[in-house]
Formats: C-alpha cells, sequence, structure tokens
C-alpha cells in the first residue's frame, strides 16, 4: 500500500496547474446517461472516483473512450473523454459498484428519466456523516416517482408516460440532491421548480452542460433553479470547470510554508469566501491572467475563525485544510462545521504531529503552536488527508501518510505539483 513521505521546511516557489474540478466531472459524466448521443467532456481529471464511475458507467452500457494523446498542462495532464450511453443495458446499479462512491447514487436521476426505472443501492463513501438519501426520494417522488427501500436498494419506477414537472423546495441545501433532481426534470413532462437548491459553481456547470445538449434550465446557480422538460437530449461538447477545493487546498499550503506560487487554470470567483479567510491568515492573493497568485514572505500566521456553508460560505471540503493552517497560527482560532455531524476524524492525526485542538459539539478550538514535529499518521477520508500533508510541510522532520489511496480519489499528481515547487514529498510503495 502506498505512502506519502514528506520532509517539511522547504518554502513553495513556481507554478501549480489546477485540474477540472472532481465535484463537477462526476454529475457531468452522470448526465451522459441522459441522451443516446456523444458526451464529450473536456479537462476530466485523473482521479480513484473518476476512474471508478467510469466502471459503474460501463455497468449501464455506456460506451467510453479516452483520447490516446493526452493534453499537456503544465506538468499534469487534462484528459479528454468521450461517453456514448446509447443502449442502456442494465438500470440496476449493484451494492458492490455504488459501496465505493457515494455519487455513484446519482445515476438514480438519469435512469428513472430515461428508462423509466432505477434500481440502485443505498450509497457508500467517505465516513464522514450519515448523508441519507431522503431528499433524493423526496425530490424525485414530486416529479410522480414511485420509490420503496428493499433489502438495502432503492427502487424507483416512474408513472406511465414519464415523469411529471413538479415543484419541490429543498428542507436542506444539498449539492448532490440537487444535481439529480435537475437531470430528472430535464426529460419530464412540463416544467419543475426547485427551492432551496445548492448554488454551488458545479451546479451551474452541470447545468450549462445539460443546456448544451438540448435542456431548458434557468436559475442555476441561485436558489431557485427552473427546468422545462424536453422530448430528449442530444450530445455535447464540454469542458470540466477548475477544481476550487484542489485551488484552495494549494493555496493553504502556500500559506502554511511561505513562498510564492501561481495556482494556473483556476479563477477566483469559484471560492472567493475562502482566499478572503486566507487573506486574513497573513498571505497575499491576487489574481493574474492565467489564475491566482498566491504569497506569503515574513508574515505570520494569523488566527482567523471560520464557519463552514454551502456556496457561497466557506467550503466544507476545504475545513481539514484550513484546519491544519490554523495549527501553526500566532494564536487561537476556531473552526465550526455545519455540514457534516463527523468531520473532525483529522484532529488526532493533526495531534500526533504536535497541534493543540480541543472539540466542542461541531467546532474545535485550534491554539497556535510554535512548531509542528513530523510523525507516522494516517487518511482518514479525503480532505482529512491532504490537511496532513499541508501540515506535513511545515512540520520539522519526516511525516508518512499512510492511506493515501484517500487522496488518490480527489488530488491529481500531488506529489509531483509539491515537488515541482520545492517541497520534498514522494510515494512509497510497501
Amino acid at each position: 500500500m502506498d505512502r506519502i513521505r514528506i520532509v517539511g521546511g522547504n518554502q513553495l516557489h513556481g507554478v501549480i496547474p489546477i485540474s477540472g474540478a472532481k465535484n463537477a466531472a462526476l454529475p457531468l459524466m452522470i448526465a451522459s446517461l441522459l441522451t443516446d448521443d456523444t458526451l464529450t467532456l473536456e479537462n476530466v481529471p485523473h482521479l480513484a472516483d473518476v476512474e471508478q464511475l467510469i466502471r459503474i458507467l460501463g455497468n449501464h452500457g455506456a460506451d467510453i473512450s479516452v483520447n490516446g494523446r493526452r493534453e499537456r498542462q503544465g506538468e499534469s495532464y487534462a484528459r479528454t473523454i468521450h461517453f456514448i450511453s446509447r443502449n442502456i443495458v442494465s438500470t440496476t446499479a449493484p451494492y458492490e459498484l455504488v459501496s465505493k462512491m457515494r455519487a455513484s447514487f446519482w445515476v438514480i436521476g438519469p435512469l428513472l428519466a430515461r428508462e423509466g426505472k432505477a434500481r440502485v443501492s443505498l450509497p457508500g463513501g467517505c465516513a464522514i456523516g450519515t448523508r441519507p438519501v431522503d431528499l433524493f426520494i423526496e425530490g424525485l417522488t414530486a416529479l410522480g416517482a414511485n420509490i420503496e427501500i428493499d433489502g438495502g436498494y432503492v427502487n424507483a419506477t416512474a408513472p406511465e408516460g414519464g415523469l411529471t414537472g413538479g415543484r419541490y423546495v429543498f428542507p436542506k441545501v444539498s449539492v448532490g440532491a440537487t444535481h439529480v433532481l435537475m437531470m430528472a426534470a430535464t426529460l419530464a413532462n412540463g416544467t419543475t421548480v426547485i427551492g432551496n437548491a445548492a448554488r454551488e459553481p458545479e451546479v451551474a456547470d452541470l447545468a450549462k452542460c445539460l443546456n448544451a445538449m438540448g435542456a431548458k434550465i434557468t436559475g442555476a446557480g441561485t436558489g431557485t433553479i427552473t427546468i422545462e422538460g424536453v422530448r430528449s437530449l442530444s450530445g455535447a461538447r464540454h469542458r470540466v470547470l477548475p477544481d476550487r477545493i484542489e485551488t484552495g487546498t494549494y493555496a493553504m499550503a502556500v500559506a502554511m510554508t511561505g513562498g510564492d506560487v501561481i495556482l494556473e487554470d483556476t479563477e477566483a470567483s469559484l471560492l472567493d469566501t475562502a482566499l478572503e479567510a486566507i487573506r486574513r491568515a497573513g498571505a497575499e492573493i491576487s489574481e493574474t491572467n492565467s489564475g491566482i497568485r498566491v504569497v506569503r514572505n515574513g508574515a505570520g500566521i494569523r488566527p482567523v475563525d471560520i464557519v463552514t456553508d454551502p456556496f457561497p460560505g466557506f467550503p466544507t471540503d476545504l475545513q481539514a485544510q484550513f484546519m491544519g493552517l490554523m495549527t501553526k497560527s500566532s494564536g487561537v482560532s476556531h473552526i465550526t462545521e455545519t455540514i457534516f455531524e463527523n468531520r473532525f476524524m483529522h484532529v488526532q492525526e493533526l495531534a500526533r504531529l504536535g497541534a493543540k485542538i480541543s472539540l466542542s459539539g461541531q467546532t474545535a478550538k485550534i491554539e497556535g503552536v510554535g512548531r509542528l514535529k513530523g510523525a507516522p499518521v494516517m487518511a482518514t477520508d479525503l480532505r482529512a488527508s491532504v490537511s496532513l500533508v499541508i501540515a506535513g510541510l511545515a512540520a520539522e522532520g519526516e511525516t508518512m501518510v499512510s492511506r493515501v489511496y484517500h487522496l488518490d480519489r480527489g488530488f491529481e499528481r500531488l506529489e509531483e505539483k509539491l515537488t515541482r515547487c520545492g517541497a520534498h514529498v514522494e510515494r512509497v510503495s510497501d
């Protein structure tokens, strides 16, 4: 099993190319089930979650091809993938596939809309909270679906004639459920209005692609999305937007170590709230023609309090990384997690490096320390794993991060990108 070895103490200087967003690529890939034409996606990151979803879509009959020529983007690569779901050969998403990645549950929307039925296993994924499927079921039921849960599977059927447009207001913002309901509604009869919809950039990116396929969606990126159903969707070509979580992660790495780095091929508007928190912590951040420049030379790390919130608030997917940054601040900071109820599993691992963190309910109190010291640590989930990398970059001596398969789910060529900027990071195979 691979591990990541980090020797801390080096500043970061150079250019880091930002990959396509995993959180956008996954729903875009699933949208290929809505049409029998070719959907071509550019700038798709090479990640374990993407490869797993390719296997899941293949199970449903999708014919998937990756361009033999990889498009060079710095020292990383952005792939172009073609999806053709001409014939849906199975409307069942089995447990052995869905249990490995929660987002694969989202196939229920396109399968139900196009085929009139779907049998999808209850999902798995990171152990960061229960994340029930109630909102998915309620939303699809509002479109006329009949849904039962039996034997660990969600069995959904549409009435004769297909789904029917309706109105559904989410009692709680859900990115995944917004994706699913929006996809299902594209082929429903009549107009669907989604209230309290997720406003994340990835939702707007999916709507942009669906509209290119012939859907009629307005309001994506706001709290109310309106979808006028159409009879069928065609193929399209779409470029996946930059990964705002990867952008924020590397910005925090520079703020942690000091240095001067250009984050290339990304957009500040995707994560304004997070960048403002990093500025308050002491880094200088500016937009450039090619992306974002992050600088911290000389100034110490200042304590900053944050509260995670749905977009445009501080992303929960950057909470662990920001906690890693705050372990070296000059005072006391507080982080309150409002999205998931079990997303502080990285605290005990950061403590192994010398961090001083105490928990009270959903709030973590971080007392900044003068020095962190390298130690063996274990990744517990995707974002927690990279928080350990950030802390390790500033720790004295060697930090060895195990269970890096979590990292491979969401960060493309992480060790290569950091090494190019002067970090001492390497992958070690046992």
